[in-house]
């Protein structure tokens, strides 16, 4: 692994820290960092077919390694657009049916521009969803249904987390991901 490589794996390990977790984001974020269960995976392919060769190869190797709970793809080139980038996210997730992993895995998005549909780029309510550089997380279906098992009204986490979002603004979220990419 190179330097430059290491650099975001830091700083996107620093966002899990400092605004997933600590901000309960996702309430079960705590318990897999706390056990080291996060793959962190740089992919520096900028074509689609390449890019789902990679995210072949990592739906093979967490098949393989049930000890990686769940993989964080960070896509540093190429997908800075958020346009594009969504065509990384269709590709994973048709990956995902084509390779008959439903009911395996499941991605959720994040990017740095991320932006819901209907809403302002600069609502608070997009940063639940802003990370420092565009990421694919892979995550364990039967896990999510284990986790959710004990979660009360698990249905209740998005609306939680955008009226955070909004209590504390747009500003409070931007200089957070600045400090994400300092070590």
């Amino acid at each position: 692994m190179n330097d430059f490589h290491k650099e975001l794996i830091a700083h996107t390990d620093n966002w899990v820290k400092r605004v997933i977790m600590k901000y309960n984001i996702c309430p079960f974020a705590r318990q897999e960092v706390e056990r080291d269960t996060i793959r962190y995976l740089v992919i520096d392919e900028t074509k689609i077919a390449k890019l789902a060769d990679k995210l072949l190869e990592e739906y093979q190797y967490l098949d393989k390694h049930p000890e990686a709970e769940t993989s964080l793809v960070i896509l540093p080139n190429g997908f800075g657009d958020f346009n594009r980038y969504l065509e990384a996210v269709y590709l994973a997730e048709d990956l995902i049916e084509d390779l008959g992993y439903e009911g395996t895995y499941q991605i959720a998005s994040f990017h740095p521009e991320y932006c819901f549909e209907g809403e302002d780029f600069d609502s608070p309510t997009n940063f639940t969803n802003r990370a420092p550089y565009p990421t694919l997380h892979i995550i364990r279906e039967a896990s999510i249904e284990k986790a959710l098992e004990n979660y009360n009204e698990p249905e209740s986490i998005p609306e939680r987390n955008m009226a955070f979002a909004e209590r504390k603004g747009t500003e409070f979220f931007v200089e957070l991901l600045k400090s994400c990419k300092k070590n």
